[in-house]
């Protein structure tokens, strides 16, 4: 019978095999860190680039609300109102000067629901320079009045609608109910004439 003694004062290992399985777990966790650490420091500096950026946008704002105040301030003095209001004056005529009845009237009578009248329009500007309309229109029921703010607010004509006030009595129409509607009339563009082509009238030979 042959019996195996091991008299070694150390049980034997392979410190190889050991050492390979921890390396390759080492460096495939070194990796991951310095992925990690790259992806942090690349936010960080895209971080900064973008609170840079803010603080420009921050900083030219401001900057034009400082001119805007200054320009505000100097047509406000006693000596400039004149000028300011001439030039309000004219900005208004130019305005109204693109506002076309007959373009409006279409416009509503194509969004107008049955049995809802108008009764009066008013165009004016806004303070963003913008054509506001307020018409008065009269109905036989409230949900005329929501059909027509829906429909003028799904066109590509009139923006920003609402009912403003709703109010009860026989109107000049003869209906019962007259609603007060406020929209932003978006008038359409006029396209650019096309360039004449020039035709020569030299006959060949």
């Amino acid at each position: 019978m042959r019996l195996d003694i091991n008299l070694a004062t150390q049980p034997y290992e392979d410190a190889r095999q050991f050492w390979t399985r921890w390396g390759t777990a080492l460096t495939v966790v070194s990796i991951l860190t310095l992925a990690l650490l790259a992806v942090t420091v690349m936010g960080w500096f895209a971080a900064r680039r973008d609170h840079a950026k803010i603080a420009q946008l921050k900083g030219e704002i401001a900057q034009r609300d400082r001119t805007r105040q200054q320009a505000e301030d100097f047509l406000n003095q006693p000596k400039n109102r004149t000028t300011r209001d001439q030039s309000q004056f004219l900005n208004e005529l130019i305005e109204r000067k693109s506002f076309s009845w007959t373009r409006v009237l279409e416009d509503l009578e194509k969004v107008m629901p049955a049995r809802v009248h108008l009764v009066s329009i008013n165009p004016e500007l806004d303070e963003d320079n913008q054509l506001s309309l307020k018409m008065s229109v009269a109905g036989d029921s409230r949900d005329r009045a929501i059909e027509l703010a829906r429909r003028m607010e799904d066109s590509r004509r009139f923006s920003k609608t609402y009912i403003e006030t709703e109010s009860s009595g026989t109107s000049s129409t003869g209906d019962p109910i007259q609603f007060m509607i406020h929209a932003i009339y978006v008038p359409e563009t006029v396209p650019a004439p096309a360039p004449k082509t020039e035709i020569s009238n030299r006959t060949t030979p």
